[in-house]
């Protein structure tokens, strides 16, 4: 008898941690980072609303990621839009993220230039990722070049430093595994974050969320 009690409420839990993710994330299409800013000012105030999970899952947060998580859901809720390849470099990654929809071409442009600016400042952007962190812990230890193009961004980003250029390669996945899966790719981050306990991602581990999971794209292929 107990041990049925006790797999009841297991698989409770199961289902009240999906449900919630899939709340959190699960918004309606179309509803761009001006409306989810709006959303999350009242959450920033006082921990509640539509869209205090997501935000509230950042490891840290600043007054500019409510609109960062807006182009992000915005992107995913897009990405088959997407086009991307990564070409893995012996010294670190150069990707090709772009779409023939100016909307979508637009907000990776503005993703690619909000994420780099955080990368320099050191003011980290991160919700389940275990390469970013190692990645903004050194940052003065890696080379950018960004170009933008007409349908979005050719980033380049090279490292002297072995870990960090794992990491790069790493992160590289990580962003065309979300391109590649939407929304459903980053629940599955999420989840795995969750499992981890309070502690969220291991820092230093440079490898990707889908561990265990599936595996990336190739690094040649296109979406």
């Amino acid at each position: 008898m107990k041990r049925s009690i006790k797999l009841a409420a297991g698989v409770a839990a199961t289902l009240g941690l999906g449900l919630a993710v899939t709340m959190a994330l699960g918004q309606p299409l179309g509803m761009g980072h001006g409306a989810m800013h709006g959303m999350d000012h009242g959450a920033a105030a006082g921990g509640h609303g539509p869209m205090a999970g997501p935000t509230a899952m950042l490891t840290k947060q600043d007054a500019g990621s409510a609109a960062d998580m807006g182009l992000v859901h915005d992107l995913l809720m897009n990405n088959d839009k997407i086009k991307r390849s990564v070409a893995k470099l012996p010294d670190g990654i150069r990707t090709v993220t772009e779409s023939d929809d100016p909307q979508v071409a637009q907000a990776i442009k503005a993703h690619v230039s909000s994420m780099s600016q955080r990368l320099a400042d050191g003011r980290e952007f991160n919700i389940f990722s275990t390469t970013l962190p190692v990645l903004f812990d050194n940052r003065d230890k890696i080379t950018s070049k960004v170009e933008m193009t007409d349908k979005g961004a050719i980033v380049t980003r090279t490292s002297t430093d072995a870990k960090v250029v794992a990491a790069l390669q790493g992160h590289a996945d990580e962003v065309t595994e979300l391109a590649r899966d939407g929304m459903s790719a980053m629940r599955r981050g999420m989840m795995a974050r969750m499992a981890m306990g309070p502690g969220g991602p291991m820092r230093g581990m440079g490898r990707g969320f889908n561990h265990g999971m599936q595996p990336p794209m190739s690094p040649d292929s296109r979406h």
